[in-house]
């Protein structure tokens, strides 16, 4: 066996049993922790198989923005775990079957490769997958490119149209009052009488009266 062989299925190892750590674990950061490690893990198979832009948005999008986030929202929330755990055994079924199809197709693939079906031929030196995925991107595949983020688009608009709900009982500050505002708004100049200086003399007087 090849040393690029084992990282292949060290990683692969590593990945299956960070994978299944994610539904099994008990504390959802502990979860997330765990997603994080299989996300890595993902990345260092890509960048074996050559596709290193796909690692590195794997590890800059999901792992440096959306798990930040989830782990966020997990520790700041006061999450009920034992409702979380109730709809697990429901799934199962699923989960099971949706395993044993990804287990039947990494069989076939290995099965393909041990019968002597030739492996695709080695990319030369020069080749860029990022510069091929731009090409691509944005020649053959423009249109639904930009129907995709346009898409993307309605949905960030929808989101916070949904969510923005105006209260009676919050408070904030209109900027363009504030700047129109003038200073008898703000101060008020009230007159009054200056004092009296009283007479020590007359407080003495009436101190020695009162004895």
């Amino acid at each position: 066996m090849s040393f690029p062989t084992f990282i292949f299925y060290a990683f692969s190892a590593v990945l299956i049993g960070a994978a299944v750590g994610v539904i099994t674990a008990r504390n959802p950061v502990h979860s997330a922790l765990l997603l994080v490690l299989a996300f890595f893990t993902s990345a260092g198979l890509w960048i074996q198989l050559q596709a290193e832009f796909l690692a590195i948005a794997l590890v800059l999008v999901y792992v440096g923005a959306v798990m930040v986030l989830f782990l966020f929202v997990v520790m700041m929330l006061d999450i009920n775990l034992a409702r979380l755990r109730e709809g697990f055994w429901s799934y199962l079924p699923l989960g099971g079957v949706v395993a044993m199809v990804l287990a039947f197709e990494m069989g076939v693939l290995l099965w393909l490769r041990s019968a002597g079906v030739e492996a695709p031929a080695p990319l030369p030196q020069s080749y860029s997958n990022t510069k091929e995925l731009g090409r691509l991107l944005y020649t053959e595949y423009v249109y639904p490119f930009e129907i995709a983020a346009v898409i993307l688009l309605v949905a960030i608009v929808a989101a916070i149209a949904l969510t923005l709900r105006q209260r009676k009982t919050s408070k904030y500050q209109d900027p363009s009052r504030q700047i129109d505002i003038q200073r008898k708004d703000r101060v008020r100049i009230v007159a009054m009488p200056a004092e009296k200086k009283q007479d020590s003399r007359v407080g003495t007087q009436d101190s020695g009266e009162g004895r």
